[in-house]
């Protein structure tokens, strides 16, 4: 009987764990690791595969070359994002695609939240005058507080439910937009489900938590910023892609709303004349929000678990195309 294959593509760690091959191996699964850059490298190394594993963003695969999966079952994107694997060509040849978004979570939750206070408490601006001399409080005053205001998500996804409880202390309305979620889950929460419209208009803060889709890409455009307060502070730490950055430069110049908090851009890396870097108003990261001291270590665990799962028979923790009907029989976890 053929041993079950997996097949890593890219990683874009360093270095590759002992204990991540040595596991497989205890469970008699082949691994192969190859750096895969073409077509023809991707082919030799995963032609054969039953899972193909990307640990990072590379494009690798293609909606174009899935056909030379011609064994795959599963391809795995370590990682929340899924927008650099072609989930539609996957799904249409029967392929299972999984992702790790329990092994940054917190992270990203955490940070979305540093970033809101960040921006509340005006901390970027207020450093820099310290560092070029400037004593002075009135220079970066904060214009905001958070008690009791109105936070507004689009997508209530897990990150969006760890948003909402950990901002608990502050005793805000929540509001929350999302299709794919019941008005009675998000209730279960203490989040008031609401129309897009509304939770634009209505929110002091709106945090963005939806996954970058063709039907996402520039959601929150020049209409969506007008409909926010003058007041109201924008937090992206989902994709870039998912704001027009034309429009938000001009919300943000023009008085549409207050402020924003980006750990993501349209374009990554940025153009360093970029204009939204002339802007006081905006703090920005460089798409770490995942990132912490155990981000990495979670990353390959729950990579492996998944691989686990789908060599035993069973469906993966987390996967982004409920509709596909699977090359396999699997049991429900």
């Amino acid at each position: 009987m053929t041993r079950f294959k997996v097949a890593m593509v890219h990683m874009d760690p360093e270095e590759l764990p002992e204990w991540v091959p040595e596991t497989m191996a205890s469970h008699d699964i082949e691994f192969v690791f190859q750096e895969c850059e073409t077509r023809a490298q991707l082919a030799a190394t995963a032609e054969d595969a039953d899972v193909v594993w990307i640990f990072g963003g590379s494009h690798i695969v293609t909606a174009e070359n899935v056909p030379d999966l011609r064994k795959c079952g599963a391809l795995i994107r370590t990682g929340s994002g899924t927008d650099n694997i072609p989930i539609e060509a996957a799904t249409a040849h029967g392929i299972i695609v999984a992702n790790t978004p329990e092994a940054f979570n917190d992270g990203v939750s955490d940070h979305t939240i540093a970033l809101l206070l960040a921006v509340v408490r005006q901390i970027a601006l207020q450093d820099r005058n310290v560092r070029a001399g400037t004593w002075d409080r009135y220079a970066g005053f904060p214009g905001w507080h958070l008690q009791g205001q109105t936070l507004g998500l689009i997508g209530f996804g897990h990150i969006a439910r760890l948003v909402t409880r950990k901002l608990s202390g502050f005793e805000m309305k929540v509001l929350a937009h999302d299709p794919f979620v019941s008005a009675e889950l998000m209730a279960d929460h203490g989040v008031q489900a609401a129309s897009m419209e509304q939770v634009l208009s209505d929110s002091d803060f709106v945090s963005l938590h939806c996954p970058l889709l063709d039907e996402t890409h520039k959601l929150i455009g020049e209409r969506e910023l007008r409909l926010m307060r003058p007041q109201a502070i924008l937090i992206n730490t989902s994709r870039g892609p998912v704001v027009d950055e034309v429009a938000l430069f001009r919300a943000l110049t023009e008085g549409w709303i207050a402020a924003a908090g980006l750990d993501v851009l349209e374009q990554e890396p940025p153009n360093r004349d970029n204009p939204l870097f002339r802007l006081d108003n905006v703090v920005f990261t460089p798409h770490i929000a995942g990132y912490s001291d155990e981000s990495l270590d979670n990353s390959w665990r729950f990579s492996v678990e998944t691989i686990l799962d789908l060599a035993q028979g069973r469906w993966p923790r987390s996967y982004v195309n409920p509709g596909v009907k699977p090359r396999w029989q699997l049991q429900r976890r």
